[in-house]
């Protein structure tokens, strides 16, 4: 999940980025005409700023997938850690039974 946001980060810096130094503005005063071009394309000023809201969402919404992923993350690592305690200490409860039980055994033979 983490990766998946991050690309979604990113993703969305580049949007921005080239909605910023991609985009360009030409008036013609003689016709009174207005157009704007997003990568070469002609858009609307609505259509760049359409691409802004995107861009942005793109980038919150990336950072909220890494903040989740990093917590689930951290929990499994936790809930790992608190399995292998419990599994050496059982280990060790095996063993110490085992070693009780060979001592008697050992008696008991005598």
């Amino acid at each position: 999940m983490v990766l998946f946001g991050l690309v979604l980060v990113i993703l969305g810096v580049l949007l921005a980025l080239a909605g910023l130094f991609g985009t360009g503005y030409d008036y013609d005063s003689h016709n009174n005409f207005q157009s704007s071009q997003f990568l070469g394309i002609d858009a609307d000023p609505a259509v760049l700023i359409i691409i802004g809201i995107v861009a942005g969402a793109l980038v919150v919404i990336g950072l909220w997938i890494m903040k989740i992923g990093a917590q689930l993350g951290w929990k499994h690592r936790k809930e790992q850690k608190r399995l292998n305690e419990l599994s050496e200490k059982l280990d060790r409860a095996e063993a110490e039974r085992r070693a009780k039980g060979d001592v008697e055994d050992e008696d008991a033979s005598s």
